[in-house]
């Protein structure tokens, strides 16, 4: 440990005092599976007593000092008539990172000063009057352990917050958990503290989360005759049908599946107590210097806060509420550099790979992106990519189930193989246990957020309330991903049914007769424009080049919003109108205001799409095919 490292840090913090007891226990008394609610001091000053840490276990006698973040589970059992401890509670940090998430214990040197200060605060503490005073005894405090720790140097080693993370998990599985909790007990961004557990691990903290709790479940398949849902539950997972698809992800089969399976064949899981370091990562030793310690892997069962024999008020202290106010702070320790040692070689060879990259432009300017993305996000262009021969490994939901998939022939087993990232913005968590080399972004409040994860790529789907052309909607993909030559070669094929479809619709709309495109909402009429509108429009005006009304020409927006009544002023000859909302379109045509406009009349209207779930709600590669067709076949059925 560095001493003058440390001296900065303390100077340069910000430090809130929380609490300072005197706790008594006897023999037969237990502090069980407490956690720890802010970075403490603990001193013993009296008796002996078996000190749990997380994992790590001390033999007290007489006097030691003790260390902790906060989040650690603290356990105590006397093994004296009694034994006597002062604890302080406090929060310390910097610009809003806490690094002062270490542990260690050691007997001190000189006792008596650290036994003296701590004493006398212990005495203030409850006169808010000498508060100040206490403070100024507790940096005398920190002053004295910081000598002693530079004395004992070679003795005492830091613990990774890591090693937290994972004792953390190991006993709150069965509990909701996600990246935001863990940095909140930890006091870490989430970002910080997934590049910390990933550093150290090779996983992220919700991936070592996830694996940790499938191993419980395959267990409990195999030793018990609970349901699917009844493990589900047991092990953190309100929703059986999402554990049941993480389980065959990870697995290769279902739960019911596996168990049938593995029962017939009369194997036996792996006990997890196991997992955490044979089936994740090689095992974890950490050193401190009281020569009794030893280290093992504990079976965690549910919580339990307090058991004791004696006054419950010591278990009432320790529970302040006041002591939620705290915070933990952050270290790695020498753990993580041996880990980084023993994954040289993959982490080369990562790096090698990784090495190539290319520039592409974006609204937010230049960003280097790797030049063969392996891992890619997406909360956009989901058919854009799969044209390119692009398989994301997360999207958004409503991408999982766009309406172009089943007509564009999209294989059902391409679609499982997508993580399902939620609406915008992307879940955050998901997408950190992803691990994406490429994550692309179509909305700019969301940006900052995914830039925190992983390399962003920002390319706007909409641009104001207008749209880009969608030819070069899929040649901005194509440039992420350096695949323009691939773009360029549909775009041609495309073209080319452009001009085909062209000739057959020659001669079916009369020289000087326009075309329109509404759709009906509940309260208004959505007249679309002849330059950056959706819902086909963008097919019926720019690739087909239906003529379209002076009205249509002059709208900035790509649409307007009218009312019903004003309605006839806007359409045309021909009126093709978008079915997204099947009760207002049916409503509005029933009026008599429809009825009498001119094209209702001749027979020119074309009614297309399904309730917003079809091709003409994106404006993808798949969707631009479809729209082709559905949008020829319409004129030509009516000039039989």
């Amino acid at each position: 440990m560095h001493i003058n490292n440390q001296i900065f840090l303390w100077d340069q913090a910000t430090v809130k005092l929380l609490d300072v007891r005197q706790i008594e226990m006897v023999q037969g008394e237990i502090l069980q599976k407490y956690k720890i609610p802010a970075s403490i001091f603990l001193l013993s000053v009296h008796g002996s007593a078996q000190v749990q840490l997380d994992q790590a276990e001390f033999s007290f006698t007489g006097f030691q000092i003790l260390h902790s973040g906060k989040g650690a589970t603290l356990n105590i059992v006397p093994t004296s008539k009694k034994f006597v401890y002062y604890i302080i509670y406090y929060r310390a940090w910097i610009h809003e990172e806490d690094p002062f998430q270490i542990q260690y214990c050691f007997s001190p040197d000189a006792p008596i000063l650290l036994y003296n200060k701590i004493q006398m605060m212990h005495q203030k503490w409850n006169r808010q009057e000498e508060r100040l005073h206490v403070k100024s005894l507790f940096y005398q405090f920190i002053d004295q352990v910081l000598k002693e720790l530079h004395r004992q140097e070679t003795e005492v080693k830091q613990t990774s917050v890591a090693v937290q993370v994972i004792t953390y998990i190991q006993e709150y599985y069965a509990e909701p958990i996600t990246l935001d909790s863990l940095a909140e007990v930890f006091n870490f961004s989430a970002y910080h503290l997934s590049s910390l557990f990933k550093e150290y691990t090779g996983m992220s903290p919700i991936d070592y989360l996830i694996r940790f709790r499938l191993e419980r479940a395959t267990e409990l398949l195999m030793t018990t005759e609970a349901s699917v849902g009844e493990i589900a539950g047991s092990v953190g997972y309100k929703d059986v049908y999402y554990f049941s698809r993480i389980f065959k992800k990870r697995k290769g089969v279902s739960p019911a599946h596996f168990r049938t399976r593995e029962l017939q064949a009369h194997k036996v899981a792996e006990s997890p107590s196991n997992f955490p370091t044979s089936s994740i990562f090689e095992h974890i030793v950490q050193q401190y210097i009281n020569n009794d310690n030893h280290y093992h892997n504990t079976e965690k069962g549910e919580l339990h806060m307090f058991k004791m024999t004696k006054s419950q008020t010591t278990a009432a202290l320790l529970l302040c509420g006041s002591l939620l106010l705290g915070a933990c702070s952050s270290g790695t320790g020498t753990a993580a550099k041996e880990q980084s040692t023993r994954n040289g070689t993959v982490n080369q060879t990562v790096l090698e790979e990784s090495s190539k990259t290319r520039i592409v432009s974006t609204p937010k300017g230049d960003v280097e992106v790797p030049a063969e993305p392996k891992r890619v996000a997406a909360d956009q262009y989901m058919g854009h990519l799969l044209k390119l021969g692009i398989v994301p490994i997360g999207a958004r939901t409503f991408m999982l189930d766009e309406g172009w998939m089943e007509k564009a022939d999209i294989p059902k087993e391409t679609i499982e193989k997508i993580e399902d990232l939620g609406d915008f913005p992307l879940n955050l968590e998901k997408l950190t246990m992803l691990d994406p080399d490429l994550i692309i972004g179509s909305i700019d409040e969301n940006i900052e957020q995914y830039e925190k994860i992983g390399t962003t790529v920002f390319l706007p789907y909409w641009e104001g309330l207008t749209t880009a052309g969608p030819l070069d909607k899929f040649r901005g993909v194509s440039k992420i991903f350096g695949k323009e030559k691939e773009a360029e070669e549909w775009i041609t094929e495309y073209e080319q049914k452009v001009a085909e479809a062209k000739s057959k619709l020659a001669g079916v709309i009369k020289e000087g007769e326009t075309v329109s495109v509404v759709s009906f909402s509940e309260k208004a009429v959505y007249v679309l424009a002849a330059k950056g509108g959706n819902y086909g429009s963008s097919t019926i005006y720019n690739m087909l080049q239906l003529p379209p009304t002076e009205s249509a020409k002059n709208m900035a927006e790509g649409f307007e919003s009218i009312s019903l009544e004003v309605l006839p002023e806007y359409l045309g000859d021909y009126v093709f109108v978008y079915n997204g909302d099947a009760d207002a379109t049916n409503k509005a045509m029933e009026s008599n205001i429809w009825k009498g406009i001119p094209a209702v009349k001749n027979g020119k209207v074309y009614l297309y799409g399904d309730n917003y779930h079809d091709e003409f709600v994106m404006e993808d590669p798949f969707s631009l095919e479809l729209q082709l067709d559905t949008i020829v076949n319409l004129l030509l059925d009516t000039t039989k």
